[in-house]
């Protein structure tokens, strides 16, 4: 892990004094510091002659946006997350169906960040946060463990002159039973392995000899909750797969294969009247069968909306959309309409001096008088490009430290300008809808030109040119020799 290298790294320059001490890992090293055995390890506060510490918790959109845009000769750079990459989360209902490859859609954090992986004093741990002391400025961690043969979770704290937390959202699941056991989420790259792995071991299946005709339909019955974004986007991505790859490879089971997306409402609501409609005609021509309902209850082959029809499936994907997790909803900061962590117009959480909050996890508090923003990839991003720039300036103006920015002039507050929105439908069909606001007027395109522009503008957006030069190559290997269909 990240953290114990840290350690280890930290600790060779004195390798004979430690060898012979049985407890070298509560030995006060540089940053790391120790009271006694039992307390818990940890970076200790900055010293005057040393750079203040931003502490980063979390690694999205928000985080690493903040993460590239700060200036390392100001502060050191401690990022705490449970994944050491950024995922590219427009691009990943690609990747279920093999258009792209899963490395093509992460991002490691110590390319977005160098002084991460080289600056002595910035470092990125495997963990979680468990808990903040505000008054102290110290953060708690539990490294992240896999499975049951690893090391046992680590304790430590982390000391701070800015705190940032970038921790995200959560899917939502309204409380509806069964969902967390049965439902796959479709937010990081181990969910979208898990859908691909799922799709093609129901497809093998499927084609074994004595099998019922029931069980082949409920096996390769691939059903979507959720008709935002991210739902229509995959069913789109899915419908393709089975159009262009599953009728040629699995020409046995290829007339049991079909695809549901089940909306409570309007699928897309956020997109212009025209656009929708264009899109459910696209999605039913391309096979994929739209049922408007509610779930009530998620059952391990079935799932039971509230009118009581049953939908048997073989593959669940649930894309509801996002709610703030329970670590943040346990923190005792004033809280804005949804659950998020409030703050001000500057980012900040006024009620925590040098704490800020940006991304899906943060709202505008009710008194700014600002609507809480949609948790949307341009949002959290602008965000974290703002808060860079805005603690450059504090670091600038001498306010670096703990307790010593509040007399920095912090300058104009966020305001955000939506670009427009954008959803691929398959077929080489796209949506762009670029008004500002669904009351407002504006440009809305559809079809092949709007696929052409949905593929250029994602492509400009990946964002390191080693990634696009891997999402490119993807994209062209598709286009010449169909999707990769193996189950590894």
């Amino acid at each position: 892990m990240s953290f114990f290298r840290n350690l280890i790294q930290l600790s060779t320059s004195k390798s004979k004094p430690l060898l012979q001490n049985p407890n070298f890992l509560f030995t006060s090293l540089s940053h790391f510091t120790t009271d006694t055995p039992t307390s818990y390890a940890g970076l200790e506060p900055t010293k005057r002659d040393e750079k203040p510490r931003v502490v980063v918790l979390g690694s999205g959109w928000a985080g690493c946006r903040l993460m590239k845009g700060i200036d390392t000769d100001l502060y050191d750079v401690v990022c705490v997350s449970p994944r050491n990459h950024m995922v590219f989360t427009p691009l990943l209902a690609s990747t279920c169906v093999g258009t792209l490859e899963f490395r093509s859609v992460a991002e490691p954090i110590g390319r977005i960040q160098p002084a991460i992986s080289k600056a002595p004093g910035s470092y990125f741990f495997l963990a979680n946060c468990t808990g903040l002391d505000t008054e102290k400025h110290t953060v708690h961690c539990e490294t992240v463990t896999d499975g049951l043969d690893t090391v046992d979770p680590w304790r430590f704290k982390i000391s701070y002159d800015k705190l940032v937390i970038a921790l995200g959202a959560e899917a939502t699941t309204f409380g509806i039973r069964g969902v967390k056991e049965h439902a796959i989420f479709l937010r990081e790259v181990h969910h979208a392995q898990e859908i691909r792995r799922k799709l093609l071991l129901n497809l093998m299946l499927s084609d074994v000899p004595g099998l019922s005709e029931e069980e082949k339909s409920r096996l390769l019955h691939c059903v979507v909750v959720g008709g935002g974004p991210t739902g229509v986007e995959f069913s789109g991505e899915l419908s393709d797969f089975i159009l262009k790859d599953v009728r040629q490879t699995y020409a046995h089971v290829k007339d049991y294969i079909h695809v549901t997306l089940i909306e409570a409402n309007e699928i897309l609501s956020s997109f212009d009247d025209s656009l929708r409609r264009y899109a459910t005609k696209q999605l039913t021509k391309s096979g994929v069968h739209l049922v408007r309902g509610i779930v009530k209850d998620v059952k391990p082959q079935k799932l039971i909306l509230t009118d009581g029809t049953e939908v048997p499936y073989g593959l669940l994907v649930w894309s509801t959309g996002v709610g703030p997790s329970p670590f943040v909803k346990s923190l005792e900061f004033p809280k804005s309409p949804g659950g998020r962590i409030g703050i001000n117009e500057w980012l900040r959480v006024p009620s925590a001096p040098d704490v800020f909050a940006i991304g899906d996890c943060s709202g505008f508090l009710e008194s700014t008088g600002k609507p809480v923003l949609p948790a949307l990839a341009q949002v959290a991003e602008r965000q974290g490009k703002y808060l860079a720039n805005l603690l450059n300036k504090i670091g600038k103006d001498g306010g670096g430290r703990g307790n010593s920015g509040k007399e920095v002039e912090l300058g104009g507050p966020f305001v955000y300008r939506h670009l427009g929105s954008m959803a691929t439908i398959g077929s080489y069909k796209a949506l762009v809808d670029l008004r500002q606001s669904k009351e407002a007027k504006g440009l809305a395109l559809k079809g092949f030109a709007s696929w052409f522009i949905w593929r250029s503008a994602y492509l400009t957006r990946v964002i390191s040119w080693r990634n696009r030069f891997y999402v490119a190559i993807n994209w062209a290997t598709t286009f010449v020799f169909g999707r990769d269909i193996s189950r590894i």
